[in-house]
């Protein structure tokens, strides 16, 4: 079985009261929560918070959420999300853990459980890990315009140019004791688990909000 990972902080800098502030009708945290839910092999959801408990009253009676107050060595913005899951994970007894944030409001389940079924059945002599990412195929450049996957002087298609993979923090995978061993969700030997680019819209702005917004009500209106 799986335990989830979903930490949360009270405040957001960028986009204050992120993951409590209605988006298509439901507070944000509500969208990846209940997508998390409704994975049968994920037995137990963590969410390990600053914020008051009050907040997630809605869920508190479905037994496989489990609230942590989060220390107070371990708040602030500027705490690495590594010792937060590195305390989850040494609370739990599971092994296998899924990793995500509220900020993915549109990952489906079916991506999700896509994305468990080719970690759980994975080589293990060749992958430790899986992290998602969105591709891109495109002229990319580094700053002072130097090119990162062409050649300026030779204009090939761009669905010719090599792919460009963006890593999108909607999921991780990964075995308590592979992160214990490298300190990071992402291991020495990850799988790159390509997700829908119209599902992997990561709110870090008011501009990300505006588009998840839209394709949540795009998403609700054609039902």
């Amino acid at each position: 079985m799986i335990t989830a990972l979903l930490p949360m902080k009270a405040n957001s800098e960028r986009v204050p009261n992120k993951n409590f502030r209605l988006i298509g009708g439901k507070p944000l945290y509500y969208w990846m929560l209940e997508s998390l839910f409704a994975i049968e092999v994920i037995d137990r959801v963590i969410i390990n918070t600053d914020a008051n408990q009050e907040l997630f009253s809605n869920f508190i009676d479905n037994n496989k959420l489990m609230i942590r107050k989060r220390k107070p060595s371990l708040c602030g913005d500027l705490v690495s999300m590594n010792k937060i899951i590195e305390d989850d994970i040494l609370s739990d007894s599971n092994e296998t853990f899924l990793m995500t944030h509220t900020t993915n409001p549109l990952i489906s389940a079916k991506t999700v459980n896509n994305a468990i079924n080719i970690f759980m059945n994975r080589d293990k002599n060749k992958y430790d890990s899986l992290y998602s990412a969105t591709k891109f195929q495109g002229r990319f450049y580094y700053e002072e315009s130097v090119a990162i996957n062409h050649n300026p002087n030779e204009l090939l298609r761009t669905q010719d140019l090599p792919s460009v993979y963006l890593e999108n923090s909607c999921l991780y995978l990964f075995e308590k004791s592979i992160f214990l061993d490298t300190k990071t969700r992402i291991g020495k030997k990850p799988i790159l688990f390509e997700t829908p680019q119209l599902e992997s819209v990561d709110i870090d702005t008011e501009d990300d909000w505006y588009l998840a917004n839209l394709l949540i009500s795009d998403k609700s209106q054609n039902k």
